[in-house]
């Protein structure tokens, strides 16, 4: 049978029918209109289930579930997003409202989570038993797949990888604690970290490559430059290696995964990015001596992870 799996972002919810196999059949998009509650954005969103199902000749009976992908906090037993601040939910039961809507089973997770899951069952990871999925983007997400399954902690909440602490007393982060990896290995950590540089070596070529607007620096800069040999550039890039590799450090002493996939915007230096980071690993012993080396992969699911990781909830 095929799912469905929904992948809620910031300003659409993405959806789409997929195989069992992992290959996506039929897609829609619902645009987000931050001017409706939460409730009638999922209300809506059900009616664009309904729609699909007819559109393609199916009922609910052909479909094990709709799986769901959400960014906050999420709680997978209650079915409830307790909060999203960038969406402005609350406590909204969205497995409740989409049951009701459609008459289909529905589970749901934090899109990290959900990210992981497709990462084992469709991605790189699916020929491993135990994975650390790494999302470097605005903020620093995670996922874990330990012994052949997805782990979410209590109320689903777990896995929050982006919040352990390496730096005591360290910089201020949105969750209101100090010195989260977040804080440190964030595309907008590395954004700012390239600004500090620039700013303090106006000969660097990353002005060259932001056209002398210190506004354009992206997560590309400091990367794509470094590969011209500037050396403010290689410093900022091997400056946030370092950070990136006490917390990969730190997954490798607590989980011993088989892997560690690197997935978000960052991870489209894919090779460049992971010779890096091996080097820094392998230097540390993976975390202490005497133990397994751990593999450094890219996600390959690309712009599909969402969907694919969201569908992936009913493969546990």
């Amino acid at each position: 049978m095929n799912y469905i799996g929904i992948d809620i972002g910031g300003t659409s919810i993405k959806g789409g029918i997929v195989t069992p196999e992992g290959k996506i059949i039929e897609r829609f998009v619902l645009p987000i209109h931050h001017e409706l509650t939460g409730e009638q954005i999922i209300s809506q969103l059900g009616d664009m289930i309904n729609e699909t199902l007819a559109k393609m000749g199916t009922k609910p009976s052909d479909y094990l579930g709709i799986g769901v992908g959400c960014p906050g906090s999420i709680n997978s037993e209650t079915g409830c997003c307790d909060f999203s601040n960038n969406l402005n939910w609350h406590y909204l039961p969205i497995v409740k409202i989409l049951k009701e809507k459609t008459g289909m089973d529905a589970r749901i997770a934090n899109d990290a989570n959900a990210a992981m899951a497709g990462e084992a069952k469709f991605g790189v990871g699916k020929s491993y038993h135990n994975l650390v999925l790494v999302t470097l983007g605005t903020g620093v997400g995670g996922g874990l797949y330990l012994n052949d399954h997805l782990y979410v902690g209590n109320e689903g909440k777990g896995a929050e990888l982006g919040h352990i602490i390496v730096q005591m007393d360290g910089l201020p982060c949105t969750c209101g604690l100090r010195g989260c990896l977040e804080t440190y290995a964030s595309v907008t950590a590395l954004i700012r970290q390239t600004k500090e540089a620039m700013e303090a070596h106006p000969e660097s070529k990353m002005w060259d490559y932001v056209e002398h607007d210190i506004n354009k620096v992206d997560g590309k800069t400091a990367f794509e430059t470094s590969k011209q040999g500037d050396e403010t550039a290689l410093a900022v890039v091997d400056r946030y290696e370092n950070y990136l590799t006490v917390g990969l450090v730190n997954f490798c002493n607590l989980f011993r995964p088989d892997a560690i996939v690197l997935g978000g915007g960052l991870s489209n230096q894919r090779d460049y990015l992971i010779q890096g980071l091996e080097k820094k690993l392998q230097a540390t012993h993976y975390g202490f001596t005497g133990t397994p080396a751990v593999k450094l992969l890219v996600s390959n699911l690309g712009n599909d992870a969402g969907i694919l990781g969201a569908a992936a909830l009913y493969l546990d």
